[in-house]
């Protein structure tokens, strides 16, 4: 296939940025799209031009670093997937293609493609984390009987990878998602319980002060997750903080 790329190019934070375009051509069906772009990036380099800068690691679905935002939608035109998994038999000859980092206040552009998700990493250490004995007396986690759809439900939550797709999509770049999702990880097994009150409380203080937006309950976010988080989370993480408050 033949495809020109309208590709978002920034030096780094402070400088503006600005859509350049590529042609690109010989791109298997096969390809994945961060295959796509290093065939783009090798074309450049033996230009002598600098390669576009994309975030990527597993290339397996799984940690979410390879966020990007392609034709207006975060990991591109398919569901449940993150980029690294999206392939070219999507695209057909002759399309054009607009790549563009996530866009919100909370994430910078740090140069090009690639953003600081470093406001996610400070929202989990407010509060995503548990009590654990380490002093040689630990429990066998098996040992806590857990009521299976609990379970489930618990780890439906904890697939989430932070890849921040739902903050890219939604309109008023909320990360109650996200930050619904590690609440609810906790909030379902006793394991969790300790930090309860704290855990929300903090964490959604720390959501506000990044500047994350708040949500409307449009839906789109857990459509374009690749990992299928539900907004029950949002709900849960609500009535999680509501309770924590009266306790405080």
């Amino acid at each position: 296939m033949k495809l020109k790329l309208k590709i978002w190019r920034q030096k780094n934070t402070e400088e503006k940025g600005y859509l350049v375009d590529y042609d690109i051509e010989d791109v298997s069906p096969d390809m994945s799209f961060l295959e796509m772009l290093d065939v783009l990036n090798n074309e450049l380099i033996e230009k002598g031009e600098d390669p576009v800068a994309f975030d990527h690691d597993c290339r397996e679905g799984i940690c979410g670093s390879c966020s990007l935002f392609i034709n207006g939608r975060a990991h591109g035109p398919d569901k449940l997937i993150t980029t690294c998994q999206l392939h070219m038999r999507k695209f057909k000859d002759g399309d054009t293609i607009y790549i563009e980092p996530f866009r919100a206040k909370a994430f910078p552009v740090i140069k090009d493609l690639v953003i600081d998700r470093s406001a996610f990493d400070r929202i989990q250490h407010a509060g995503g984390y548990i009590s654990v004995n380490t002093s040689g007396n630990t429990q066998d986690a098996n040992s806590i009987p857990i009521n299976k759809n609990d379970a489930d439900m618990a780890f439906d939550a904890a697939t989430c990878i932070g890849c921040a797709a739902c903050v890219a999509t939604c309109k008023n770049s909320s990360a109650m998602l996200f930050v619904g999702a590690k609440v609810s990880q906790y909030s379902l097994l006793p394991q969790g319980q300790i930090e309860a009150t704290s855990r929300v409380i903090n964490m959604v203080n720390q959501m506000d002060l990044e500047g994350f937006g708040n949500c409307s309950n449009t839906g789109a976010c857990e459509v374009e997750c690749p990992k299928g988080i539900s907004l029950d989370n949002i709900a849960r993480m609500n009535r999680e903080l509501m309770k924590a408050s009266f306790k405080k």
